[in-house]
């Protein structure tokens, strides 16, 4: 009885993760999205084994004439409303998402209210999402290295930050764009060079994922003139107005060049 109860309840969690992840919303076979986790993947190989779980309980259900949206619901709701450069909305969003899961599972699954933290200055906020977030799959290279952007922010004379986050020993990210992100971030070696020709020989997602990062990191490091040249043109790039058009990092890159004026 126990084991079908742990079974049940990982499976209410990957139902949620499911369709909260731009893994699970966006993915186009013939592209390969870096949110795609593996810590996803398996929760949803455990759900597959026990029975689904029953509608009413993802859809919002008019109560006294008051809809309660369900978690799933509310973290679209906060997405687009990030989307829409509503960042302080859609924090809102994201806190009651996770205020709606009780026993705090959704909690460790909102990175995009780390982003959000990001860019409303809440970068301790920030940090203490993606570090709870690696809690539960340290195999993400992004959530590593947005916490780093946070620490970067919270103390800029400690850059890498004595603190910083590592993948597992022995464990790498197949991926050259985020390999090259990760060292670079980490001060574990890549330059900037490094990253920007790994994207210039890539493909269209590759090239989009070396501005951003690039952006984003010399906008931790104070090159905003720098910082403004890669976002611009990640934001402008043929993946972020094409066939990345739904990813939300994408969204993200045009939301951080209107937050800092660049357009």
């Amino acid at each position: 009885q126990t084991l079908a109860k742990q079974a049940a309840h990982h499976h209410e969690v990957a139902t949620l993760v499911d369709n909260i992840s731009p893994s699970f919303i966006y993915t186009n076979p013939s592209l390969h999205f870096p949110h795609e986790t593996a810590t996803n993947t398996e929760i949803s190989s455990i759900a597959a084994t026990v029975p689904s779980q029953s509608p009413s309980s993802l859809k919002s259900t008019p109560l006294n004439n008051v809809e309660f949206d369900s978690p799933r619901t509310l973290v679209r709701k906060g997405m687009q409303s990030f989307r829409e450069n509503d960042v302080s909305g859609s924090l809102e969003y994201f806190d009651r998402a996770d205020k709606a899961v009780t026993d705090g599972s959704l909690k460790p699954y909102l990175w995009q209210r780390g982003i959000t933290y990001y860019y409303l200055n809440s970068f301790r906020d920030g940090s203490d999402q993606f570090r709870l977030d690696v809690s539960v799959n340290p195999l993400d290279v992004e959530e590593i290295v947005w916490d780093i952007a946070c620490l970067a922010r919270i103390d800029p004379e400690s850059f890498p930050p004595p603190n910083k986050m590592a993948l597992p020993r022995g464990k790498t990210d197949r991926r050259r764009i985020m390999s090259n992100v990760y060292s670079l971030f980490r001060g574990d070696g890549a330059t900037e060079y490094d990253l920007f020709e790994a994207g210039h020989n890539g493909n269209i997602s590759d090239e989009f994922y070396s501005l951003f990062y690039l952006g984003l990191y010399c906008e931790i490091r104070n090159e905003a003139d720098k910082a403004e040249k890669y976002m611009k043109a990640a934001a402008s790039s043929a993946y972020a107005n094409g066939p990345g058009a739904g990813d939300y990092m994408a969204s993200c890159a045009k939301v951080h060049c209107k937050l800092r004026g660049w357009v």
